[in-house]
């Protein structure tokens, strides 16, 4: 159903918003889009994740002055990740299911220009795994482009909300749904999709951008002419893969049923014309039931934007045991390494790791723990790139159902989706992380289509339980330096820092907590410089842009996403919501559901 608000005003606004860009390249529109910081025209900010604006109107003298100037109810409750985008005079927006996409006048504090709402069949929502969220829109071609819940991909014109052309992109029945936001490259739009946790087979498609049909598919796992991949020339840590490795390290046919979802974010070099982005967990989380390394779940991949065939494969955690997904961001910058400057690809890991690889060859450079709690891996191995798992803290235990204790990170990761930022200004990247453990049991599982195909149950504790620092927190945001895998400074919090942080030439960086605070940090020392607690739980994505010469800054609240889960789908049980209930308990003293975006200035 589409609704239209729309009047005479409201189309000229939009007009005005989307003049002098050239629709005559996606790729050409959406640079010039981008390199204007007044706009903020994808979820990332920039093709390499950055998350880093050059606005500095708002800085670390300023800061503090900060205070909201309007607000906006979504009008939905449950988890709200992922932010707006920002042309002109024009913000997009969108919610958790039912998916609503709103285009609001900057010129009247977010007047409703129109707002689409698509029929979904609400059966989609128990498919979903930890909460109905969305990460929002993309832009390209004059078009905004939608990825709803039951893996429907829309185009929607971005004057009228008139839909242009939608297609499905996936099938809720086998589970699979979508959380991921789009992004447009070229003349493409890219998609991941989710349902790792019920036994799909993970691919990332590209669509062409004027009529939606499919230009390429590249599945996780499989054989080649599925995962597309060369035997001799994609390449692992430097070595060939050889023929059909996408099938070679799993037991019969379980790769079909083998996970390895895309529900994270993309990157792109330009250059290089190499899209990256990150596969997620084998299925079933009973690493007992599934031998081998489970090739390519776990993975990064480097794959060619207008063939989609893979050019390096890196794997972080082979025969993965804990639920580490590889889904995080990659952030693309060159650094000096050892005195020699790189084209690199920064990625912090669920399993705790951050990784610095050379994005042209996938060589490793660096991989440390960025919370020193992680202890299931002593070290990665540079030479094979493996990690050294430590036996104690293994889940694989012999077929027997063994309840494995005090694991760190949890499943949830020492980071989740939330992406990380970096400031050219100091080199360093902004991460949200968790500081939680997990004990985990699994326990045999057989598959069923569109039934879950998880096979183990955790529960969930703060990081100090284990490191026996007296702390109590769940998170901390930290600064790291990517090229000596060292952090140089940490904010404890008292939950996981479920946001996506946003780093300015001001020299301040943002993001948001689970109680529900817009918090301004000086970039270089940590210092905390403004807080303001918005109507509900942070986990959406910080996002700056101007309007009028004027610097703001927005968020998204809304209690939700896996940390919050609990309480938005109303689950109850300390091992509910895979885990993550019993730990996030304590967090209904200080937030409760909500879908409103906050805006600020000075």
């Amino acid at each position: 159903m589409i609704r239209h608000l729309v009047r005479t005003t409201a189309m000229t606004s939009i007009a005005v918003a989307l003049a002098g860009v050239s629709i005559g390249n996606a790729n050409d529109e959406v640079k010039e889009l981008a390199a204007n910081p007044a706009n903020w025209v994808m979820q990332t900010g920039d093709y390499a994740n950055t998350r880093y604006s050059t606005l500095d109107e708002i800085n670390a003298d300023n800061a503090k002055d900060l205070q909201p100037v309007w607000t906006f109810s979504t009008g939905v409750l449950r988890g709200h990740e992922g932010g707006p985008l920002i042309i002109g005079d024009t913000m997009y927006l969108h919610t958790p299911f039912p998916n609503r996409v709103y285009a609001m006048d900057l010129n009247e504090e977010g007047r409703i220009l129109w707002m689409h709402e698509p029929k979904q069949d609400p059966s989609v929502i128990p498919v979903m795994c930890c909460d109905t969220v969305n990460r929002g829109l993309a832009y390209g071609e004059g078009k905004i482009f939608l990825h709803q819940a039951d893996t429907t991909l829309v185009a929607l014109d971005a004057k009228t909300g008139e839909v242009a052309w939608s297609v499905k992109n996936g099938d809720p029945g086998k589970g699979e749904t979508g959380t991921a936001a789009p992004m447009v490259y070229n003349d493409k739009v890219f998609l991941g999709i989710s349902g790792g946790e019920f036994g799909v087979q993970g691919h990332i498609t590209a669509y062409n951008i004027d009529d939606g049909s499919l230009a390429w598919r590249g599945y996780s796992t499989g054989p080649d002419d599925q995962t597309l991949m060369d035997p001799e020339n994609t390449t692992h840590l430097g070595e060939p893969v050889g023929v059909d490795s996408g099938m070679a390290t799993w037991e019969g046919d379980q790769w079909k049923i083998g996970g390895g979802t895309t529900w994270g974010w993309f990157s792109f070099d330009p250059e290089l014309n190499l899209i990256y982005y990150g596969t997620g967990n084998p299925s079933t989380w009973n690493p007992v039931q599934r031998p081998g390394d489970n090739r390519w779940s776990m993975t990064i991949f480097a794959r060619d934007i207008d063939t989609g065939m893979a050019k390096w494969v890196y794997q972080m955690t082979p025969h993965d045991e804990w639920d580490y997904d590889g889904v995080n961001e990659m952030i693309l910058v060159d650094q000096d390494i050892e005195g020699e400057t790189r084209k690199t690809l920064v990625h912090f890991d669920r399993n705790g790791f951050g990784y610095t690889m050379d994005r042209v060859t996938g060589e490793l450079l660096v991989a440390e723990k960025f919370d020193p709690a992680v202890n299931w891996a002593s070290h990665i191995d540079m030479k094979t790139g493996r990690p050294q798992v430590v036996a104690e803290y293994s889940t694989h235990q012999n077929g027997e159902d063994v309840n494995s204790t005090n694991i760190c990170p949890a499943a949830l990761g020492t980071k989740d989706q939330q992406p990380a930022a970096y400031s050219p200004e100091t080199n360093l990247f902004y991460v949200p992380t968790n500081h939680v453990c997990m004990d985990y049991e699994p326990f045999e599982v057989e598959y069923t289509a569109g039934q879950p195909y998880v096979g183990a149950t955790l529960s969930m504790f703060p990081g100090g339980k284990v490191t026996g620092d007296g702390t109590n927190n769940l998170g901390n945001f930290i600064a790291w330096d990517a090229a000596k895998g060292e952090i140089k400074w940490s904010i404890p919090e008292a939950f996981s820092v479920w946001s996506g942080a946003l780093a300015t030439a001001g020299n301040v960086v943002f993001y948001g907590t689970l109680e529900g605070h817009l918090k301004a940090i000086h970039a270089e020392t940590g210092e905390e410089l403004y807080r303001f607690k918005t109507p509900s739980s942070i986990i959406g994505n910080v996002t700056t842009w101007e309007h009028k010469g004027k610097q703001y800054i927005g968020v998204l609240s809304g209690l939700g996403g896996w940390a919050g889960i609990g309480f938005a789908a109303g689950l109850t049980g300390d091992t509910d919501g895979l885990g993550a209930v019993g730990a996030y308990k304590s967090l209904s003293s200080y937030t409760s559901l909500g879908g409103v975006l906050t805006v600020f200035a000075l």
